[in-house]
C-alpha cells in the first residue's frame, strides 16, 4: 500500500509559521504520509534551505499563472469575489465586512462604483438566504482553469490542506481539486480571518479554526456544516507559549539601544490601510517629553507589514515614523523582516523579535491588532489606542475611518467586552491607563486570562499537536 500524499499550499507567510514553524507538519510525517509544500515560486530554494531538517517536498504554486487567470474575465471574477468577501449571513457580527464595503465604495475605479447599489442588493439577499450563498459559492467554481494538471498527475494527492478556504490566489487550486473529487481541508490561520473574509471561494470538506468563537463565524455565518469544523487552536503560538523565541532582555535590549532599567513601551502599528497610526505614536512621544508617566519610559514601534507596500501614503507614515525615532534616543523603530516574493513582510524570519518584544514589554499598545492576543499570551498589558486622526488619509479616493468608529468590528468587539485592556480615544486616556499599569502591572491579569482562553482555546503549547492529529485523522477516513 502506497503511502498517503498531502499537499500543504502556503502562499502567505502566516501559513509558513503555521505549518513549518509548529508541531502540524511533523504530525503529518510521523504518520508516514508524503507531504508536497506548494509555495511561492520564487522562494522554493529558499524555504528549501530554511527548512531542511523537515525534508520536504517543494512544489511552486504557479502565482504567475493564478493572477493571468484572475484577470480572466476580470470583472467578473472581482465581483463574485467581493460578493464572496462581503456576503456572510446576518447571524454573525458584520462589521469588518462592512467597513470594507464603505471601502470599495469610495476606492473602486468608476466602473465598478456604478454597481455598487446593485451590490448591495445582492448583499442583502445573500445575507438572508442560505441557498444564495450556496449558489454563490458554486458559481465562483465555473472559474478553473487546470493550471495543475500536471502537479496532480504526478503526485495523485490524497488530500488537500489550504491556509486559506479559496480566499486567496489558492482558490484556483483548490477548485480543481475540487473538481477531481480529493478532499479539502482548511485552516485558519488570522484571529479575525472567518468574520472578515466570509465565504469560501471554494467549497471545502473541513476546516481547522483557532475556537469555539470562530468555530461559530463559520457556521452561523459561512454555512460550515458543524461536524465538520475542528477546533485546534492556533499552532503558531505554541513558540510563543514554549517561550521557543524569546531573546534573553539585556541581548534583546542591546540590540535596539534600549535602556533596561527603564519601562518600555511597545508599540506595534495596525489597521492603517484604513487609518494612519502616526497620530496615535506622537501621542505617546509627547506625553513622554512631557514627563507626564510616573516613571521614565523609552518607545519601540514595530511598523506594520503594509508599511512596505507600493503605495504612498502608508511609505510616507513610514518615513515619518522613521524621522520621529531618528530625533529621540528613547524612541526606536523595529520593521517585520520579509521573507520575500508574494510571502512579502508576513513572514517568519522575525519570530524571535516579535516574540522578544512582547515577552521584554512593560506595557503592550496597538490598534486592536492580533497583537492584542499575543500580548495577553506574554501577561502583558495591553492598550489600544484609538485616537483619531485629523484628517485620516487625506487624499481622493482614499477611503479613511476614524478608529473611534471601529469598536463594532468581531474582534475588537471581544477585546473590548473581555475587560483585558483598556481601549484610549485621547492622550489624557491613553496617560491615564499607561500609569495605571505602571503602578499596577497585574491589573487586568485575570481578564487576559479569559479573553486568550476564549480566542485561543489551547494554552498549553498543544494546539500544533491537536491540529495535526486532525489531519493525520483525514486521511484515514474512506
Amino acid at each position: 500500500m502506497r503511502s498517503k500524499t498531502v499537499w500543504i499550499t502556503a502562499d502567505h507567510g502566516l501559513a509558513i509559521v503555521y505549518f513549518l514553524q509548529s508541531q502540524v507538519i511533523k504530525e503529518l510525517k510521523a504518520s508516514g504520509a508524503e507531504i508536497i509544500l506548494l509555495t511561492d515560486d520564487s522562494l522554493k530554494e529558499k524555504i528549501a534551505d530554511r527548512f531542511k531538517s523537515l525534508e520536504l517536498q517543494i512544489e511552486g504554486l504557479k502565482l504567475s499563472e493564478a493572477r493571468a487567470s484572475a484577470s480572466r474575465l476580470r470583472d467578473i471574477q472581482w465581483w463574485l469575489q467581493f460578493l464572496r468577501r462581503v456576503g456572510g449571513a446576518r447571524e454573525i457580527n458584520t462589521g469588518a465586512m462592512d467597513s470594507y464595503i464603505e471601502q470599495v465604495s469610495v476606492e473602486e475605479p468608476n466602473r465598478r462604483r456604478v454597481f455598487i447599489p446593485l451590490a448591495r442588493l445582492l448583499i442583502g439577499l445573500l445575507r438572508r438566504s442560505r441557498i444564495a450563498r450556496r449558489c454563490l459559492v458554486r458559481l465562483q467554481e465555473f472559474f478553473t482553469f487546470d493550471l495543475y494538471a500536471d502537479l496532480f498527475e504526478k503526485y495523485k494527492p490524497d488530500l488537500i490542506i489550504s491556509s486559506t478556504p479559496g480566499w486567496r490566489l489558492d482558490r484556483y487550486l483548490l477548485r480543481e481539486a475540487a473538481a477531481r473529487g480529493i478532499p479539502r481541508v482548511s485552516v485558519i490561520v488570522g484571529w479575525d480571518n472567518p468574520s472578515s473574509y466570509s465565504l469560501p471561494g471554494v467549497r471545502m470538506d473541513y476546516v481547522s479554526c483557532w475556537s469555539e468563537i470562530q468555530k461559530e463565524e463559520l457556521v452561523k455565518g459561512s454555512d460550515w456544516p458543524e461536524d465538520r469544523v475542528h477546533v485546534g487552536g492556533i499552532p503558531t503560538y505554541d513558540g510563543y507559549i514554549k517561550k521557543e523565541w524569546v531573546i534573553p532582555r539585556e541581548t534583546y535590549f542591546a540590540q535596539h539601544g534600549l535602556d533596561p532599567q527603564i519601562k518600555l513601551l511597545a508599540y506595534a502599528c495596525s489597521f492603517i490601510s484604513f487609518s494612519p497610526n502616526v497620530q496615535n505614536i506622537e501621542a505617546i512621544i509627547e506625553l513622554m517629553d512631557a514627563g507626564k508617566f510616573k516613571e521614565p519610559t523609552q518607545l519601540l514601534i514595530r511598523l506594520h507589514p503594509n508599511h512596505f507596500m507600493d503605495v504612498h501614503l502608508f511609505a510616507s507614515e513610514r518615513e515619518t515614523i522613521r524621522s520621529l525615532a531618528r530625533l529621540r534616543p528613547n524612541v526606536q523603530v523595529v520593521e517585520p523582516i520579509p521573507l520575500g516574493g508574494s510571502l512579502g513582510y508576513y513572514s517568519g524570519e522575525d519570530m524571535s523579535e516579535k516574540a522578544s518584544m512582547l515577552a521584554h514589554s512593560d506595557i503592550f499598545l496597538t490598534v486592536y491588532s492580533t497583537m492584542v492576543v499575543e500580548a495577553a499570551l506574554h501577561d502583558r498589558p495591553v492598550i489600544s489606542v484609538c485616537i483619531d486622526s485629523v484628517k485620516g488619509w487625506d487624499v481622493p479616493r482614499k477611503y479613511s475611518l476614524p478608529l473611534s468608529e471601529i469598536g463594532n468590528w468581531p474582534t475588537h468587539d471581544r477585546f473590548r467586552r473581555s475587560g483585558a485592556g483598556p481601549v484610549v480615544e485621547s492622550a489624557q486616556a491613553l496617560q491615564e491607563s499607561v500609569n495605571r499599569y505602571i503602578e499596577s502591572p497585574n491589573l487586568d491579569q485575570e481578564a487576559r486570562r479569559r479573553f486568550i482562553k476564549r480566542e485561543i482555546t489551547f494554552t498549553d503549547g498543544s494546539a500544533g499537536r491537536r491540529t495535526g492529529e486532525f489531519l493525520c485523522s483525514l486521511l484515514t477516513q474512506d
